[in-house]
């Protein structure tokens, strides 16, 4: 009961202890222009105030001048009278003669050379430079020869040099084509003595056999029938990578031993 008392007499004080008013907002006053109104023109700025100049230093006060006090003037010396001129004059010092300028003495022109020794010593000269030019160009010439005696020489070194390594290089090409076909040969049992077969091969770029041709015979046909088989079992035929060697292996002649 206490505490429906205490909520009761809550909500009486919030009801009538509280005013509740509601004011509408105020309304606007709203003008209305035709035109705009003419700006007024703002004063001019006013001018400077001109600046005074600065006063003068006042002059410093210069001290009077000191006044000296005059000295009194030395008695007047009386003058000594002249001396006495002697009776005999003395005489006058004779002047010294003045020095006789001498004249420069002229050199005698040397007579020219004979025109003929000024020919001669043009000559001479002319011969001397000669030989000087010949000489010269006697030794940048033997120079010159020697220069490409020189090239010469290297270049048939080289030349020499690379036609042995394209020889050792063929050689060994054909030494391994030989060594492909005798590996591939089945050799006839019990041949007497040793036979050779020899054959003319015609291959194309790349080792393939394009024909064989038998040019002599062993003696047996049983072994030339042998190689001839091996050199087709044996394609593609080892060559050089060089493209320029292979003219040398177009038409390879091949030798084949029974024994070796």
């Amino acid at each position: 009961m206490l505490a429906v008392l205490v909520h009761i007499a809550f909500f009486a004080f919030m009801i009538f202890g509280l005013s509740w008013k509601i004011s509408p907002p105020e309304g606007m006053m709203v003008e209305l222009w035709d035109s705009l109104p003419q700006p007024v023109p703002s004063a001019p700025p006013a001018p400077p105030k001109p600046i005074a100049p600065p006063e003068p230093a006042p002059k410093p006060v210069e001290p009077p001048p000191e006044v000296k006090e005059a000295k009194p003037l030395p008695p007047a010396q009386e003058t000594p009278p002249p001396p006495p001129k002697p009776d005999i004059a003395i005489k006058e010092k004779p002047e010294k003669p003045k020095p006789v300028e001498k004249k420069p003495v002229e050199k005698k022109l040397q007579p020219p050379k004979d025109l003929k020794e000024l020919i001669e010593d043009s000559e001479r000269k002319e011969r001397k430079e000669l030989k000087e030019r010949e000489q010269k160009a006697r030794v940048a010439a033997e120079m010159e020869q020697v220069r490409r005696d020189q090239e010469a020489k290297d270049k048939l070194q080289a030349q020499a040099a690379a036609r042995s390594r394209l020889a050792n290089e063929i050689d060994e090409y054909k030494a391994r084509i030989l060594a492909r076909i005798k590996r591939n040969i089945v050799m006839p049992p019990d041949l007497p003595g040793n036979p050779v077969a020899e054959f003319d091969v015609t291959l194309l770029p790349g080792g393939d056999v394009l024909d064989v041709k038998l040019r002599r015979s062993s003696g047996f046909a049983a072994f030339d029938t042998a190689v001839e088989r091996a050199i087709y079992l044996s394609k593609p035929l080892p060559l050089p990578p060089d493209p320029a060697l292979f003219p040398q292996f177009r038409n390879l002649s091949i030798k084949v031993h029974y024994l070796e």
